[in-house]
């Protein structure tokens, strides 16, 4: 299992005192951002099944991940006894996340929804300042926003926005959204000991709450076809998968400045999917967002290359 390698690491090598551990494990960590970059190409794919009902049958499939090392491993189960507030952060953090994106998008258009939501990952710059033994600088704010100025262009196409305060619910719900996801991924820095095997726990936990919103919210759709199954499948073991598990180990590990700044990468790599299977088509305005996120992502990780280059 690819995720697996990260989950269980002996203690010493869980501190991040390395530099060339850090690197590593911020790159597990943007592994994720890959991996969420087929989310939209494979949620067009899944057909016409409501978002709740999407959501707990991908993170049933997320968890049945972290099930099967158990077999393998049967001792990684006791990551799951863990304080009240690790669990309270972890499926908070995922559940908090979709619940308020869904609800975003059921009251708000979906641009200005969307455009609003990816303030996380310039959330987690600045919040990460909070952290013990962080220093938050010029050139991590600036990468930030180079890239948040990248997923404007791509969110928006290029276009104006107008926000329109008869979606002030849909707007706040967004705003909650990037919230929780920066907050979730910054303080579960502080629980760097806790193995990523609880995510596990976590994924199980969120599937069930968000079977119980679907059954209060929704009406059941099941995918009509085995491509619209494959779609689902491949959300669940990917984008709504492994994703957050190496999300986890990175966000705990990793520079956590870097993970956030690079994060921005994940609208423009899924909309570079979705144009080269067809479903979208290249404009000025992506060529822009290309050069905006690329560079502040580099700007971003001026530090961490900078290390690199001194120990080759």
């Amino acid at each position: 299992m690819a995720c697996g390698t990260v989950m269980n690491e002996p203690e010493h090598a869980q501190t991040g005192t390395s530099g060339t551990h850090r690197v590593r494990a911020t790159l597990i960590g943007f592994a994720a951002v890959l991996m969420w970059a087929l989310l939209a190409l494979f949620t067009a794919a899944s057909g016409a099944v409501p978002p709740f009902q999407l959501a707990a049958i991908c993170f049933l499939i997320g968890g049945l991940i972290g099930v099967s090392r158990w077999v393998a491993d049967p001792a990684a189960i006791r990551s799951l006894r863990q304080p009240a507030k690790v669990w309270l952060l972890g499926v908070g953090g995922l559940f908090g996340y979709h619940f308020f994106y869904f609800t975003a998008l059921r009251n708000a258009p979906a641009v200005e929804a969307g455009l609003i939501a990816y303030l996380w990952p310039l959330l987690i710059v600045l919040f990460s300042a909070l952290l013990p033994g962080e220093r938050l600088k010029a050139h991590h704010i600036v990468g930030g926003l180079l890239g948040l100025a990248g997923a404007a262009l791509i969110v928006t196409g290029g276009r104006g926005i107008a926000f329109n305060e008869a979606y002030a619910t849909g707007y706040g719900a967004a705003l909650l959204c990037a919230v929780i996801w920066s907050g979730y991924s910054v303080l579960s820095r502080r629980f760097s000991n806790v193995p990523s095997d609880i995510v596990t726990g976590f994924c199980l936990a969120t599937a069930l709450l968000a079977l119980i919103a679907h059954l209060a919210l929704e009406t059941t759709v099941w995918p009509a076809t085995a491509g619209e199954w494959l779609a689902v499948l491949a959300l669940g073991l990917m984008p709504v998968g492994a994703a957050f598990y190496v999300w986890d180990y990175g966000v705990k590990h990793g520079d956590i400045q870097v993970l956030g700044a690079s994060a921005y990468a994940a609208p423009l790599l899924s909309t570079l999917v979705l144009i080269a299977t067809g479903f979208a088509a290249p404009t000025w305005a992506i060529a822009i967002a290309c050069l905006l996120i690329t560079g502040g992502a580099a700007v971003a990780a001026k530090d961490m290359i900078a290390r690199k280059t001194d120990t080759i």
